[in-house]
């Protein structure tokens, strides 16, 4: 498939993705509570000008340092970029009173500073719907990359997921999430 242009809310991090609710959230997990207000004060925002806006489900892009997702290494040394697509009606401008607004009423956090709008085109991918917790995502991954080569494609940029079920109710065994590796054409 490819994957047009789409304007992005995104934070930035590094470490251990955590397992709710267990354990006292995560910098992940705070960063991904960071984007609800913000992308809702987007919303009504628009709405009050008579544009529609869905809310999207929560999106994140993980690497390790080097080339690549290496899912083998600890995940304490995992990066990650929470995103949450948004209107092509949102501009920098209605970013930027949003976050100024969620400020004003909720205070400010590490990070809701962290947070920025940006449009981001990520092109050609292979996906793949992953059906169960997320810490058995790792042989649909496989299946993934072996789909990839046998189309005679090389992997590029960072594994991205796309969660489609809440972990704090849904059954981890039922949790939805789509899988997806950007591509190229070798050479």
């Amino acid at each position: 498939m490819d994957v047009p242009e789409l304007g992005y809310l995104m934070i930035d991090g590094k470490g251990a993705p955590g397992e709710p609710p267990h354990e006292e959230p995560t910098e992940l997990q705070r960063s991904f509570a960071a984007v609800f207000p913000v992308v809702y004060t987007i919303k009504f925002r628009l709405k009050r000008d008579g544009l529609p806006m869905p809310i999207l489900p929560l999106e994140a892009l993980w690497f390790t340092d080097g080339a690549g997702f290496d899912v083998n290494a600890p995940k304490e040394e995992w990066n990650w970029r929470v995103l949450m697509a948004v209107s092509h009606d949102v501009t920098p401008q209605i970013f930027d009173e949003a976050v100024a607004e969620v400020r004003r009423k909720k205070g400010d956090s590490e990070a809701l500073g962290k947070l920025r709008f940006e449009r981001w085109c990520e092109g050609r991918c292979a996906q793949v719907m992953h059906i169960g917790p997320y810490a058995a995502e790792g042989p649909t991954i496989e299946r993934l990359h072996a789909f990839i080569a046998d189309q005679g494609l090389r992997m590029r940029g960072d594994h991205h997921e796309i969660y489609v079920g809440d972990p704090r109710t849904a059954d981890p065994a039922r949790l939805k999430t789509v899988l997806r590796q950007p591509v190229e054409q070798p050479g």
